[in-house]
């Protein structure tokens, strides 16, 4: 179940971060009020996520895949550079959770 609320609050998070870039500069109510709700609900689900996670683990998690995530909606939705150094920028992050979690659970046997 932590995973679950990890995962959550990543996509909470990555759809904060959106609703921050469609509030024109915090100026749009709409965006900047589901910007508030996104945002609340991505900590109370990584608070519940840390319950049982370690928590060096869990923000890497949270901030290398959010910040990948982020990155590829940028590039899909924002017309942003899809650049081969970013690319693989985006491939090492992710490569480096994994390589944490496989730590892990190393460290846990």
């Amino acid at each position: 179940m932590n995973w679950i609320y990890l995962m959550s609050a990543i996509v909470l998070e990555v759809a904060g971060t959106l609703s921050l870039k469609l509030s024109d500069g915090l100026v749009k109510r709409g965006p900047v009020l589901l910007m508030i709700l996104m945002y609340g609900l991505s900590f109370f689900a990584f608070s519940h996520a840390l319950k049982h996670m370690e928590v060096g683990t869990a923000y890497a998690v949270f901030a290398a895949l959010g910040t990948a995530l982020m990155a590829s909606v940028g590039m899909l939705w924002f017309n942003e550079p899809a650049t081969i150094v970013r690319v693989v920028s985006l491939i090492l992050i992710v490569l480096g959770v994994v390589g944490l979690n496989l730590n892990s659970a190393l460290a846990r046997n």
